[in-house]
Protein backbone atom coordinates (compact mmCIF):
# COMPACT_ATOMS: atom_id res chain seq x y z
CA UNK A 1 0.00 0.00 0.00
CA UNK A 2 1.48 3.34 -1.06
CA UNK A 3 1.33 5.82 1.81
CA UNK A 4 0.66 9.50 0.97
CA UNK A 5 -0.11 10.59 4.54
CA UNK A 6 3.20 12.39 5.11
CA UNK A 7 1.64 15.86 5.24
CA UNK A 8 -1.34 14.99 7.39
CA UNK A 9 -1.03 14.52 11.11
CA UNK A 10 -2.79 12.29 13.56
CA UNK A 11 -1.67 8.76 14.39
CA UNK A 12 -0.26 7.80 10.99
CA UNK A 13 1.05 4.43 12.12
CA UNK A 14 -2.38 3.52 13.51
CA UNK A 15 -4.10 4.57 10.28
CA UNK A 16 -1.68 2.54 8.19
CA UNK A 17 -2.29 -0.51 10.37
CA UNK A 18 -6.07 -0.08 10.16
CA UNK A 19 -5.95 0.30 6.39
CA UNK A 20 -3.78 -2.78 5.93
CA UNK A 21 -5.97 -4.81 8.26
CA UNK A 22 -9.11 -3.92 6.29
CA UNK A 23 -7.80 -3.69 2.74
CA UNK A 24 -4.66 -5.82 2.73
CA UNK A 25 -1.13 -4.87 1.75
CA UNK A 26 -1.55 -4.62 -2.03
CA UNK A 27 1.08 -2.09 -3.11
CA UNK A 28 -1.24 -0.86 -5.85
CA UNK A 29 -3.58 0.69 -3.27
CA UNK A 30 -3.14 4.30 -2.18
CA UNK A 31 -3.47 5.58 1.39
CA UNK A 32 -4.42 9.27 1.16
CA UNK A 33 -5.30 12.03 3.61
CA UNK A 34 -8.90 13.31 3.68
CA UNK A 35 -9.85 15.35 0.62
CA UNK A 36 -10.58 19.08 0.79
CA UNK A 37 -13.07 20.44 -1.74
CA UNK A 38 -12.72 24.15 -2.53
CA UNK A 39 -16.14 24.39 -4.15
CA UNK A 40 -19.13 22.21 -3.40
CA UNK A 41 -22.81 23.10 -3.45
CA UNK A 42 -24.23 19.99 -1.77
CA UNK A 43 -27.06 21.38 0.33
CA UNK A 44 -29.52 22.70 -2.20
CA UNK A 45 -33.20 21.96 -2.67
CA UNK A 46 -33.08 18.15 -2.49
CA UNK A 47 -34.93 16.58 0.42
CA UNK A 48 -32.69 15.38 3.26
CA UNK A 49 -29.68 16.83 1.45
CA UNK A 50 -27.65 17.29 4.63
CA UNK A 51 -27.80 13.57 5.34
CA UNK A 52 -27.45 12.23 1.80
CA UNK A 53 -24.79 14.59 0.50
CA UNK A 54 -22.70 14.51 3.66
CA UNK A 55 -22.73 10.71 3.44
CA UNK A 56 -21.78 10.86 -0.24
CA UNK A 57 -18.97 13.28 0.58
CA UNK A 58 -17.52 11.09 3.34
CA UNK A 59 -17.72 7.84 1.41
CA UNK A 60 -15.95 9.46 -1.53
CA UNK A 61 -13.15 10.78 0.65
CA UNK A 62 -14.24 14.36 1.32
CA UNK A 63 -14.11 15.44 4.96
CA UNK A 64 -13.79 19.22 4.37
CA UNK A 65 -16.09 21.18 2.05
CA UNK A 66 -15.86 24.86 1.13
CA UNK A 67 -19.30 26.16 0.19
CA UNK A 68 -20.13 29.43 -1.62
CA UNK A 69 -22.08 32.22 0.08
CA UNK A 70 -25.35 31.28 -1.61
CA UNK A 71 -25.45 27.65 -0.52
CA UNK A 72 -28.15 26.86 0.41
CA UNK A 73 -29.07 30.39 1.51
CA UNK A 74 -27.25 33.71 1.48
CA UNK A 75 -24.54 33.57 4.13
CA UNK A 76 -24.49 37.26 5.05
CA UNK A 77 -25.13 36.87 8.77
CA UNK A 78 -23.40 35.04 11.58
CA UNK A 79 -26.30 32.79 12.54
CA UNK A 80 -26.67 31.43 9.00
CA UNK A 81 -22.99 30.48 8.88
CA UNK A 82 -22.99 28.87 12.31
CA UNK A 83 -26.18 26.93 11.64
CA UNK A 84 -24.83 25.59 8.34
CA UNK A 85 -21.58 24.48 9.93
CA UNK A 86 -23.38 22.88 12.88
CA UNK A 87 -25.83 20.93 10.70
CA UNK A 88 -23.04 19.63 8.47
CA UNK A 89 -20.83 18.68 11.42
CA UNK A 90 -23.69 16.67 12.85
CA UNK A 91 -23.56 14.64 9.62
CA UNK A 92 -19.83 14.02 9.91
CA UNK A 93 -18.30 16.62 7.60
CA UNK A 94 -16.65 19.97 8.14
CA UNK A 95 -18.22 22.76 6.12
CA UNK A 96 -16.13 25.89 5.65
CA UNK A 97 -18.36 28.74 4.60
CA UNK A 98 -17.56 31.67 2.35
CA UNK A 99 -19.31 34.68 3.81
CA UNK A 100 -21.16 37.09 1.53
CA UNK A 101 -18.94 39.94 0.37
CA UNK A 102 -21.95 42.24 0.03
CA UNK A 103 -25.18 42.39 2.01
CA UNK A 104 -27.67 39.86 0.60
CA UNK A 105 -25.21 39.39 -2.28
CA UNK A 106 -26.93 42.42 -3.76
CA UNK A 107 -23.64 44.03 -4.76
CA UNK A 108 -24.59 47.45 -3.41
CA UNK A 109 -22.64 47.66 -0.13
CA UNK A 110 -20.00 45.57 1.64
CA UNK A 111 -21.32 43.12 4.21
CA UNK A 112 -20.01 43.01 7.78
CA UNK A 113 -17.16 40.78 6.68
CA UNK A 114 -15.23 40.95 9.93
CA UNK A 115 -18.24 39.65 11.86
CA UNK A 116 -18.68 36.86 9.31
CA UNK A 117 -15.04 35.88 9.69
CA UNK A 118 -15.40 35.85 13.47
CA UNK A 119 -18.47 33.62 13.06
CA UNK A 120 -16.39 31.07 11.18
CA UNK A 121 -16.27 32.16 7.53
CA UNK A 122 -12.88 31.27 6.06
CA UNK A 123 -13.14 33.94 3.34
CA UNK A 124 -15.69 36.10 1.54
CA UNK A 125 -17.11 36.03 -1.96
CA UNK A 126 -19.95 37.44 -4.02
CA UNK A 127 -20.20 34.11 -5.88
CA UNK A 128 -21.45 34.78 -9.42
CA UNK A 129 -23.68 37.66 -8.32
CA UNK A 130 -23.03 41.08 -9.87
CA UNK A 131 -21.59 44.11 -8.17
CA UNK A 132 -23.59 47.31 -8.68
CA UNK A 133 -20.39 48.98 -9.85
CA UNK A 134 -16.63 48.73 -9.56
CA UNK A 135 -16.52 51.18 -6.67
CA UNK A 136 -18.45 48.73 -4.48
CA UNK A 137 -16.00 45.98 -5.42
CA UNK A 138 -13.03 48.21 -4.64
CA UNK A 139 -14.43 49.19 -1.24
CA UNK A 140 -15.18 45.56 -0.42
CA UNK A 141 -11.65 44.51 -1.33
CA UNK A 142 -10.16 47.33 0.72
CA UNK A 143 -12.27 46.21 3.69
CA UNK A 144 -11.15 42.59 3.25
CA UNK A 145 -7.49 43.55 2.85
CA UNK A 146 -7.60 45.73 5.96
CA UNK A 147 -8.67 42.77 8.10
CA UNK A 148 -6.63 40.14 6.20
CA UNK A 149 -9.79 38.38 5.00
CA UNK A 150 -9.21 36.27 1.87
CA UNK A 151 -11.50 36.74 -1.11
CA UNK A 152 -12.81 34.03 -3.46
CA UNK A 153 -13.75 35.04 -7.00
CA UNK A 154 -16.07 33.17 -9.37
CA UNK A 155 -15.08 35.26 -12.39
CA UNK A 156 -17.93 36.18 -14.69
CA UNK A 157 -18.70 39.45 -16.44
CA UNK A 158 -22.47 39.16 -16.72
CA UNK A 159 -22.76 41.97 -19.29
CA UNK A 160 -20.73 39.73 -21.61
CA UNK A 161 -22.10 36.37 -20.49
CA UNK A 162 -25.70 37.61 -20.77
CA UNK A 163 -28.10 34.67 -20.68
CA UNK A 164 -25.64 32.27 -22.26
CA UNK A 165 -25.65 28.57 -21.42
CA UNK A 166 -22.87 27.11 -23.58
CA UNK A 167 -19.36 27.90 -24.78
CA UNK A 168 -19.23 30.26 -27.74
CA UNK A 169 -18.15 27.63 -30.24
CA UNK A 170 -19.38 25.29 -32.94
CA UNK A 171 -21.68 23.24 -30.69
CA UNK A 172 -23.59 26.27 -29.40
CA UNK A 173 -23.97 27.56 -32.95
CA UNK A 174 -25.00 24.17 -34.33
CA UNK A 175 -27.58 23.57 -31.59
CA UNK A 176 -28.81 27.16 -31.45
CA UNK A 177 -27.89 27.68 -27.81
CA UNK A 178 -27.20 31.12 -26.29
CA UNK A 179 -23.41 31.35 -26.00
CA UNK A 180 -20.96 32.57 -23.38
CA UNK A 181 -17.69 33.83 -24.84
CA UNK A 182 -14.58 33.04 -22.82
CA UNK A 183 -13.91 36.78 -22.59
CA UNK A 184 -16.77 36.97 -20.07
CA UNK A 185 -14.47 35.10 -17.69
CA UNK A 186 -11.14 36.62 -18.68
CA UNK A 187 -12.39 40.22 -18.64
CA UNK A 188 -13.60 39.69 -15.08
CA UNK A 189 -10.26 38.17 -14.06
CA UNK A 190 -8.28 41.01 -15.67
CA UNK A 191 -10.26 43.64 -13.75
CA UNK A 192 -10.14 41.72 -10.50
CA UNK A 193 -6.37 41.25 -10.78
CA UNK A 194 -5.89 45.01 -11.17
CA UNK A 195 -7.91 45.61 -8.01
CA UNK A 196 -6.04 42.86 -6.17
CA UNK A 197 -2.78 44.55 -7.06
CA UNK A 198 -4.15 47.88 -5.87
CA UNK A 199 -5.47 46.58 -2.53
CA UNK A 200 -2.99 43.76 -1.88
CA UNK A 201 -5.83 41.47 -0.82
CA UNK A 202 -5.25 37.70 -0.84
CA UNK A 203 -7.46 36.18 -3.53
CA UNK A 204 -8.46 32.82 -4.91
CA UNK A 205 -10.04 32.28 -8.33
CA UNK A 206 -12.39 29.32 -8.49
CA UNK A 207 -13.37 27.18 -11.49
CA UNK A 208 -11.20 28.51 -14.29
CA UNK A 209 -12.46 27.25 -17.63
CA UNK A 210 -10.44 28.74 -20.47
CA UNK A 211 -6.96 29.22 -21.87
CA UNK A 212 -6.67 32.97 -21.44
CA UNK A 213 -7.73 32.74 -17.80
CA UNK A 214 -4.87 30.36 -17.08
CA UNK A 215 -2.44 32.74 -18.78
CA UNK A 216 -3.68 35.73 -16.78
CA UNK A 217 -3.20 33.87 -13.49
CA UNK A 218 0.21 32.62 -14.62
CA UNK A 219 1.31 36.19 -15.33
CA UNK A 220 -0.14 37.43 -12.03
CA UNK A 221 1.83 34.83 -10.10
CA UNK A 222 5.00 35.73 -11.98
CA UNK A 223 4.38 39.35 -11.00
CA UNK A 224 4.15 38.30 -7.37
CA UNK A 225 0.43 38.80 -6.69
CA UNK A 226 -0.93 36.78 -3.78
CA UNK A 227 -3.35 34.69 -5.84
CA UNK A 228 -4.28 31.04 -6.19
CA UNK A 229 -6.79 29.24 -8.39
CA UNK A 230 -8.61 25.98 -8.95
CA UNK A 231 -10.38 24.12 -11.73
CA UNK A 232 -13.42 21.86 -11.56
CA UNK A 233 -12.60 18.20 -12.25
CA UNK A 234 -15.13 17.96 -15.10
CA UNK A 235 -13.38 20.77 -17.00
CA UNK A 236 -10.26 18.57 -17.21
CA UNK A 237 -12.11 15.71 -18.91
CA UNK A 238 -15.02 17.13 -20.87
CA UNK A 239 -15.48 19.71 -23.63
CA UNK A 240 -18.39 21.41 -25.34
CA UNK A 241 -18.88 18.18 -27.30
CA UNK A 242 -20.60 16.71 -24.22
CA UNK A 243 -23.55 19.00 -25.04
CA UNK A 244 -24.28 17.25 -28.33
CA UNK A 245 -27.86 16.03 -28.20
CA UNK A 246 -28.78 18.72 -25.67
CA UNK A 247 -27.66 16.64 -22.68
CA UNK A 248 -28.61 18.87 -19.75
CA UNK A 249 -26.46 16.76 -17.44
CA UNK A 250 -23.50 18.46 -19.13
CA UNK A 251 -24.94 21.94 -18.54
CA UNK A 252 -22.73 23.68 -16.02
CA UNK A 253 -21.51 27.21 -15.35
CA UNK A 254 -18.86 28.13 -16.28
CA UNK A 255 -19.60 26.08 -19.39
CA UNK A 256 -17.59 23.21 -20.78
CA UNK A 257 -15.32 24.79 -23.36
CA UNK A 258 -13.13 23.81 -26.31
CA UNK A 259 -10.47 21.12 -26.51
CA UNK A 260 -7.88 23.89 -26.77
CA UNK A 261 -9.11 25.30 -23.47
CA UNK A 262 -9.06 21.85 -21.85
CA UNK A 263 -5.46 21.31 -22.91
CA UNK A 264 -4.52 24.72 -21.48
CA UNK A 265 -6.14 23.77 -18.18
CA UNK A 266 -4.14 20.54 -18.09
CA UNK A 267 -0.94 22.47 -18.83
CA UNK A 268 -1.74 24.93 -16.06
CA UNK A 269 -2.30 22.05 -13.69
CA UNK A 270 1.08 20.57 -14.59
CA UNK A 271 3.15 23.75 -14.33
CA UNK A 272 1.62 24.81 -11.02
CA UNK A 273 -0.42 27.74 -12.27
CA UNK A 274 -3.56 25.89 -11.17
CA UNK A 275 -3.15 25.02 -7.51
CA UNK A 276 -6.13 22.78 -6.86
CA UNK A 277 -8.95 20.72 -8.31
CA UNK A 278 -12.46 21.12 -6.90
CA UNK A 279 -15.55 19.01 -7.47
CA UNK A 280 -18.13 21.80 -7.98
CA UNK A 281 -20.57 19.13 -6.80
CA UNK A 282 -24.12 20.32 -7.47
CA UNK A 283 -26.73 17.58 -6.95
CA UNK A 284 -30.01 18.33 -8.68
CA UNK A 285 -33.36 16.63 -9.11
CA UNK A 286 -34.65 15.06 -12.31
CA UNK A 287 -37.11 17.94 -12.55
CA UNK A 288 -34.25 20.45 -12.47
CA UNK A 289 -32.67 18.80 -15.51
CA UNK A 290 -35.73 17.54 -17.36
CA UNK A 291 -36.33 20.74 -19.29
CA UNK A 292 -35.30 22.45 -22.51
CA UNK A 293 -31.53 22.97 -22.27
CA UNK A 294 -31.56 26.73 -21.66
CA UNK A 295 -34.29 26.37 -19.02
CA UNK A 296 -32.59 23.59 -17.03
CA UNK A 297 -30.60 24.24 -13.86
CA UNK A 298 -26.81 24.16 -14.34
CA UNK A 299 -24.73 21.76 -12.30
CA UNK A 300 -23.08 18.34 -12.18
CA UNK A 301 -23.25 15.78 -9.38
CA UNK A 302 -19.55 15.15 -8.88
CA UNK A 303 -18.63 13.55 -5.54
CA UNK A 304 -18.98 9.98 -6.79
CA UNK A 305 -16.92 10.35 -9.98
CA UNK A 306 -14.27 12.69 -8.57
CA UNK A 307 -11.67 10.12 -7.51
CA UNK A 308 -12.00 8.04 -10.67
CA UNK A 309 -11.40 11.12 -12.79
CA UNK A 310 -8.44 12.03 -10.59
CA UNK A 311 -7.01 8.57 -11.06
CA UNK A 312 -7.38 9.03 -14.81
CA UNK A 313 -5.16 12.11 -14.63
CA UNK A 314 -2.49 9.91 -13.07
CA UNK A 315 -3.04 7.05 -15.52
CA UNK A 316 -2.80 9.49 -18.45
CA UNK A 317 0.48 10.91 -17.13
CA UNK A 318 -0.91 14.39 -16.47
CA UNK A 319 -0.04 14.22 -12.77
CA UNK A 320 1.86 11.85 -10.52
CA UNK A 321 -0.04 10.35 -7.59
CA UNK A 322 1.84 12.72 -5.26
CA UNK A 323 0.85 15.71 -7.36
CA UNK A 324 -2.79 14.59 -7.38
CA UNK A 325 -2.78 14.45 -3.57
CA UNK A 326 -1.41 17.99 -3.49
CA UNK A 327 -4.15 19.25 -5.84
CA UNK A 328 -7.07 17.63 -4.01
CA UNK A 329 -5.97 17.70 -0.37
CA UNK A 330 -2.79 19.48 0.68
CA UNK A 331 -3.05 22.63 -1.44
CA UNK A 332 -6.81 23.11 -0.90
CA UNK A 333 -6.32 22.88 2.87
CA UNK A 334 -3.69 25.61 2.66
CA UNK A 335 -5.76 27.82 0.36
CA UNK A 336 -8.79 27.51 2.65
CA UNK A 337 -6.63 28.35 5.65
CA UNK A 338 -7.60 25.17 7.47
CA UNK A 339 -4.20 23.42 7.62
CA UNK A 340 -4.24 23.14 11.40
CA UNK A 341 -7.75 21.69 11.52
CA UNK A 342 -7.10 19.37 8.56
CA UNK A 343 -4.00 18.00 10.24
CA UNK A 344 -5.43 17.76 13.74
CA UNK A 345 -8.57 15.90 12.65
CA UNK A 346 -6.41 13.43 10.77
CA UNK A 347 -8.14 10.53 9.09
CA UNK A 348 -7.34 8.69 5.89
CA UNK A 349 -8.90 7.10 2.83
CA UNK A 350 -7.90 4.07 0.79
CA UNK A 351 -8.11 4.35 -2.98
CA UNK A 352 -7.94 1.52 -5.47
CA UNK A 353 -6.78 3.29 -8.65
CA UNK A 354 -7.42 0.13 -10.69
CA UNK A 355 -10.96 -0.66 -9.54
CA UNK A 356 -13.32 -0.52 -12.51
CA UNK A 357 -16.95 0.38 -11.98
CA UNK A 358 -19.91 1.62 -14.01
CA UNK A 359 -21.62 4.92 -13.34
CA UNK A 360 -25.32 4.22 -12.85
CA UNK A 361 -28.01 5.81 -10.77
CA UNK A 362 -27.62 2.92 -8.33
CA UNK A 363 -23.84 3.28 -7.93
CA UNK A 364 -24.07 7.01 -7.21
CA UNK A 365 -24.34 7.67 -3.47
CA UNK A 366 -25.43 11.26 -4.04
CA UNK A 367 -29.14 11.96 -4.46
CA UNK A 368 -28.16 13.93 -7.52
CA UNK A 369 -27.96 11.66 -10.55
CA UNK A 370 -27.14 14.56 -12.85
CA UNK A 371 -23.81 13.52 -14.32
CA UNK A 372 -22.75 13.33 -17.96
CA UNK A 373 -20.74 10.22 -17.05
CA UNK A 374 -23.88 8.07 -16.60
CA UNK A 375 -23.38 4.73 -18.30
CA UNK A 376 -19.61 5.04 -18.54
CA UNK A 377 -17.11 2.66 -16.98
CA UNK A 378 -14.55 4.48 -14.88
CA UNK A 379 -11.41 3.27 -13.15
CA UNK A 380 -10.53 4.31 -9.61
CA UNK A 381 -12.56 4.28 -6.42
CA UNK A 382 -12.39 5.15 -2.73
CA UNK A 383 -12.75 1.71 -1.11
CA UNK A 384 -12.42 2.63 2.57
CA UNK A 385 -12.48 5.72 4.78
CA UNK A 386 -11.11 6.19 8.28
CA UNK A 387 -12.76 9.27 9.76
CA UNK A 388 -13.72 9.90 13.38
Amino acid sequence: MQNFLAKSSGDTAKLVAQAKALCGTDDKLWLLPPLVDLCAIPYGTLANAFASESHAARQNGFLHLVVPPDSPEVLDNCSAIQELQSKARAQGVFVHALGAMTAELAGTAPADMLALQQAGAIAVSNARADMANDDVLLRALEYAANFAIPVFFYPNESALAKAGVAHDGFIATYQGLPAIASVAETAAIAKQLLLIKHTNVRAHFSQLSCQNSVQLIREAKTEGLNVTCDVAMHQLHLTENALIGFDTNAYVLPPLRSEQDRQALLAGLQDGTIDAICSHHTPLSLRDKFAPFAEAIPGISAFDTFMALGCKLVADGVLSAEQLVAKIATNPASIAGIDALWQSTGGAIVVDPNKTWQVTKDTLLSQGKNTPFLGERLQGKVVAVFFD
